[in-house]
C-alpha cells in the first residue's frame, strides 16, 4: 500500500495521529484488563456488567494491535470502527451528553481513519473513489 509520491510530512502526521489513537486505546484496554475500580464503575453505569471488562479489554487490545501492524492496519481500522460504533450506541442508550460522551468515539474514529489515510494514500482512493 506504499505510494512512491507519499509526502514525508503527511506520513509522519499520519504516524503521530495513529500513534495517539493506539496509545489511547491500549491505555483503555489496559484499564479494563487491570479491572481498575473507576473503569468498572463507569461500565456498570453504562449498563455493562463489570464481569465483561476482561473480555472487552482483550478484544480492544487485539483489535488495536491489528490496527498498529502496517500490513493489517486497514482491517484493524474496520474492526475498531465497529467497536467505536458500539460505544456510540451505548452512550445514546443511556442518554449521555452528545458532544462530550456520545460523539467521543466518533472523534476517535475520525482520527483513526485520517491517520491511516495519511500513512497510506491509496486507501483514500479506495474509500473516496470520486
Amino acid at each position: 500500500m506504499d505510494d512512491i509520491n507519499q509526502s514525508p510530512t503527511y506520513l509522519w502526521l499520519g504516524r503521530i495521529l495513529s500513534g495517539l489513537v493506539i496509545a489511547f486505546l491500549l491505555f483503555d484496554a489496559g484499564a479494563k484488563l487491570a479491572k481498575i475500580e473507576p473503569v468498572l464503575k463507569s461500565m456498570e453505569e453504562l449498563g455493562i456488567p463489570a464481569t465483561s471488562a476482561f473480555t472487552i479489554g482483550i478484544l480492544l487490545f487485539v483489535i488495536t494491535l491489528i490496527y498498529s501492524i502496517p500490513q493489517t492496519s486497514f482491517l484493524g481500522a474496520l474492526l475498531l470502527t465497529g467497536y467505536l460504533g458500539g460505544a456510540v450506541a451505548i452512550h445514546v442508550r443511556v442518554g449521555n451528553p452528545i458532544w462530550t460522551h456520545t460523539l467521543f468515539p466518533v472523534y476517535l474514529g475520525i482520527l483513526l481513519w485520517v491517520g491511516l489515510i495519511l500513512r497510506y494514500p491509496k486507501i483514500k482512493s479506495f474509500i473516496f473513489p470520486f
